[in-house]
C-alpha cells in the first residue's frame, strides 16, 4: 500500500515539474515573439548601404558601398509637432549627399535626411528621417515644384527645400533659428 501512495506522489511531482517547464517555455517563446528584435536608430550610413545593396540587387552601379550588416529603411510617419526639446545650435549643415536608387534619391543634412523622387506632377518625398535628436515639421511632401522637410532641435534647425533638376532630385538646405522655423535674419 506504501508503494503505491510513493508511487502515486512520485507521478504527480513529475507530472507537477514537466508542467512548470513546460510552462516556462512557453512563456520565453511567447515573451520573445511579442517583443520580436530589438528595434535601431536609422543612420545616414545604414540606409545609404541599404540602398547600395538594392542597386547592387536591380544590376545597377551603387555610388558608394561600405561593408557591414544591412538595416532595411522604414519610411517614417508625419505625426503632429507637440513638443522641440532643447538642444545647442547645429553647426553649419554640409552639403547635400545623394544617392540615387529605383525608389528614389536619399539626400541628407546635419539635421535629417528625405528619400525623394521625381514624378511627372513634380518632386515627391517618399520619407523622411530626422537625426537623433531633432524632430521633423512643416512637411510639404509634394508633388509639386517644390518639396520641403523643417528638421528642428529645440530652436535651431535646418530647413531641407528639394526640387527636380531633370528627373534627379536635388536639395537646398537652409540654418534656421526659431521657434517659427524662420531664417536667421528673417523679421
Amino acid at each position: 500500500m506504501w508503494t503505491r501512495a510513493l508511487l502515486a506522489v512520485g507521478a504527480w511531482l513529475l507530472g507537477v515539474v514537466g508542467a512548470t517547464a513546460g510552462s516556462l517555455v512557453a512563456v520565453s517563446l511567447i515573451g520573445q515573439s511579442i517583443t520580436g528584435p530589438s528595434a535601431q536608430q536609422l543612420t545616414v550610413t545604414a540606409i545609404n548601404r541599404e540602398l547600395a545593396g538594392a542597386g547592387q540587387n536591380a544590376g545597377q552601379t551603387p555610388s558608394a558601398a561600405s561593408p557591414g550588416p544591412s538595416v532595411p529603411a522604414r519610411p517614417r510617419p508625419h505625426a503632429p509637432f507637440r513638443h522641440r526639446p532643447a538642444a545647442p545650435a547645429p553647426p553649419v549643415p554640409p552639403a547635400p549627399v545623394s544617392t540615387p536608387s529605383p525608389a528614389g534619391t536619399l539626400l541628407s543634412s546635419a539635421g535629417g535626411s528625405v528619400l525623394a523622387a521625381c514624378q511627372k506632377a513634380g518632386v515627391y518625398l517618399i520619407s523622411w528621417s530626422p537625426q537623433p535628436g531633432y524632430e521633423a515639421d512643416d512637411v510639404f511632401r509634394g508633388p509639386g515644384g517644390t518639396a520641403r522637410v523643417l528638421f528642428m532641435a529645440g530652436i535651431h534647425g535646418v530647413r531641407m527645400a528639394v526640387s527636380c533638376t531633370g528627373s534627379v532630385p536635388s536639395a537646398s538646405v537652409t540654418p534656421v533659428s526659431d521657434d517659427d522655423g524662420k531664417e536667421p535674419g528673417d523679421t
